[in-house]
C-alpha cells in the first residue's frame, strides 16, 4: 500500500539506505550552479543594470520584452542543438568518426538554414513583432532598431550552437566551457563600453547592448570555427570535416528533425509562457511591463538553484534508472526537492524582505519600485511550483520520459495557462497589483498542474516502463 504525499515525501528526504547522500549530491550541485551563475545569469543581470543605469524606463522596459522574445527564440536553437549532440554522439560512440563528421555537417547546414529564415524574420517584421505584443508605441519605437541589430546575434548564435553541439556529440565539454567564458568576457568589455561611450567608443545606448551581444557571438562563432577546422591535426581532420558539402545525406537531416522536435517544443513551450506572460500584462503600461522585467530577473536569479539541481537530477536518474533502482530514484527526487526550497526560497525571503533595495538597482528614477515591491513578495510564495516542476522534469527526462514532460507543458499552456490569463487580463479590476499578480500567478498555478502530473506519474509504475 502507498504511503501518503507528505509521508512518502517525508521518509524520503530522511532516507539514508537509498539514493546519495546530501554531501554527494551538493558536490554534484556546486559545479552546475557556478556554471548557472556565472555562465548565464550573471551576464544578463549586468546588462540589465548596465541599461538601467540609463534612467530611461521605456529603454529598461524595452530590454526585458525582447529578452523576452530572444529567450524564446534560443531555445529553438538549443533544441537543433541537442538533435546534433545525439546525431553525432551515435556515430562517435560506434567510432564511426568521418560519418560522425558527416553528419555534423548535414546538422550545422540545417542549423544554418534555420536561423537564417529566423534572423531575417526578426530583422524585417521588427516593429510589427512589437505591434503584435501590444506594447506602447514608444517601446516599439525603442525596440525596433535593438531587435535588427540583435537578429545578425540571434543568427551567429545559431550557428554558435551547431558547432556546441557537435564538440558535446564526440564528449567535449570542455572547449564549449572556455569559448563562452571567452565570449563572455568580450560580451561584458563591449556591453560596458559600447552603452555609456569608454574606453573610445561611441555612447550606443540600448544599441550598445545589441552589439555586444553580436560581437560576442560573432567572436564564439570564430573561435569554434578555428577550433574545429584550421587547428592543425585537428578534431575536423580526424572527423573528416568538410562543411563546403551541403546536405549530403537526407538520412541525417530526417534524423536531427525527429530527435530535435521533441525538445524544442519542450524548451519552446515555457519560453512561450512569458511572451505569452509579458503581452497580457503589457495593457497595464510601461511602469507594469518594466515591473514584470524586474521581477522576472529577480526571480530567475532565486531559481537558479533550480536549474542547476535539474541537471543534478537528470544525470542521477538516468544512472539510476540503468540499474532499476527504483527507490533510489525517489529518494534522490525527495531529497533533491528539499534541498533546492531551502536554496531557492532562502534567496527569496532575502528578496522580500528587502524589495525596494534590489529593485532599485534596476530603476533609478524610482518609476515602478513601489509597484514591483509590493507584487514581488506575493508571487515569491507559489514560485514554489515553479521549482517543483523544474527538478520532477528533469527526474522525468533522465527516466527516459522525455515526450510525457514535452505534452504535459504543451497541454498545461495551451489549455490552461493561455486561456486563463487571457481572461484575468480581460477582467475589468482597476487595481494594478491585484490584476498584476492574477495574470502572472496564473503562470505558476500551470507549474502546480504539471507538478500534479508528473508526481501521479512518479506514483505509477507507468514512468518505469515507457520510454515516452
Amino acid at each position: 500500500m502507498k504511503k501518503g504525499l507528505l509521508t512518502s515525501y517525508l521518509v524520503g528526504i530522511y532516507d539514508v539506505t537509498h539514493g546519495e547522500s546530501y554531501p554527494r549530491i551538493l558536490r554534484y550541485f556546486i559545479p552546475e550552479f557556478i556554471t548557472a551563475l556565472v555562465l548565464y545569469s550573471a551576464l544578463y543581470l549586468l546588462d540589465a543594470k548596465w541599461v538601467a543605469d540609463l534612467r530611461s524606463t521605456s529603454t529598461y522596459a524595452t530590454l526585458g520584452v525582447t529578452n523576452t522574445l530572444l529567450h524564446f527564440i534560443i531555445k529553438i536553437a538549443e533544441g537543433i542543438s541537442v538533435g546534433t549532440i545525439i546525431l553525432t554522439g551515435k556515430y562517435n560512440g560506434m567510432r564511426h568518426y568521418r560519418e560522425a563528421g558527416r553528419s555534423f555537417v548535414d546538422a550545422f547546414w540545417s542549423t544554418v538554414l534555420v536561423g537564417g529564415v529566423i534572423a531575417s524574420l526578426l530583422y524585417v517584421g521588427a516593429f510589427w513583432i512589437y505591434r503584435l505584443y501590444g506594447v506602447p508605441y514608444e517601446i516599439a519605437d525603442l525596440g525596433a532598431p535593438f531587435l535588427r541589430l540583435r537578429a545578425i546575434g540571434i543568427f551567429f548564435t545559431f550557428v554558435y550552437f551547431a558547432f556546441i553541439g557537435f564538440m558535446r556529440g564526440i564528449k567535449d565539454t570542455k572547449t564549449p566551457m572556455k569559448i563562452f567564458i571567452f565570449g563572455g568576457i568580450i560580451f561584458l568589455f563591449f556591453d560596458y563600453a559600447l552603452i555609456f561611450g569608454k574606453f573610445g567608443f561611441p555612447a550606443m545606448r540600448l544599441q550598445g547592448s545589441a552589439l555586444a551581444s553580436v560581437i560576442q557571438y560573432g567572436a564564439m562563432l570564430l573561435a569554434s570555427f578555428l577550433y574545429l577546422i584550421l587547428k592543425k591535426n585537428s578534431v575536423g581532420y580526424t572527423y573528416g570535416l568538410s562543411l563546403l558539402r551541403v546536405f549530403r545525406s537526407g538520412s541525417h537531416i530526417k534524423q536531427l528533425i525527429i530527435m530535435s522536435w521533441p525538445v524544442i517544443i519542450d524548451k519552446a513551450t515555457m519560453a512561450v509562457a512569458y511572451i505569452w506572460l509579458g503581452a497580457m500584462i503589457a495593457p497595464m503600461g510601461t511602469y507594469a511591463l518594466a515591473a514584470f522585467s524586474v521581477i522576472k530577473d529577480l526571480e530567475r536569479f532565486a531559481i537558479l538553484p533550480a536549474v542547476a539541481f535539474a541537471q543534478v537530477i537528470t544525470l542521477l536518474v538516468s544512472n539510476d534508472y540503468g540499474e532499476q533502482d527504483w527507490e533510489g530514484i525517489k529518494s534522490n527526487t525527495k531529497k533533491i526537492v528539499f534541498l533546492t526550497s531551502f536554496l531557492v526560497f532562502s534567496i527569496l525571503l532575502v528578496f522580500s524582505l528587502w524589495p525596494r533595495y534590489f529593485i532599485h538597482f534596476f530603476d533609478k528614477n524610482g518609476d515602478f519600485t513601489e509597484l514591483a515591491a509590493a507584487i514581488f513578495p506575493i508571487l515569491s510564495i507559489l514560485v514554489f511550483f515553479d521549482l517543483l516542476q523544474l527538478i520532477l522534469s528533469g527526474a522525468l527526462r533522465g527516466a527516459t520520459n522525455v515526450k510525457a514532460v514535452m505534452k504535459t507543458r504543451l497541454v498545461v499552456c495551451m489549455f490552461y495557462f493561455i486561456p486563463a490569463s487571457y481572461l484575468l487580463a480581460r477582467l475589468p479590476i482597476q487595481d494594478t497589483i491585484m490584476k498584476f499578480v492574477l495574470v502572472y500567478g496564473s503562470f505558476y498555478i500551470g507549474n502546480a498542474l504539471m507538478s500534479i502530473v508528473y508526481i501521479n506519474r512518479f506514483r505509477s509504475d507507468e514512468w518505469k516502463l515507457s520510454s515516452t
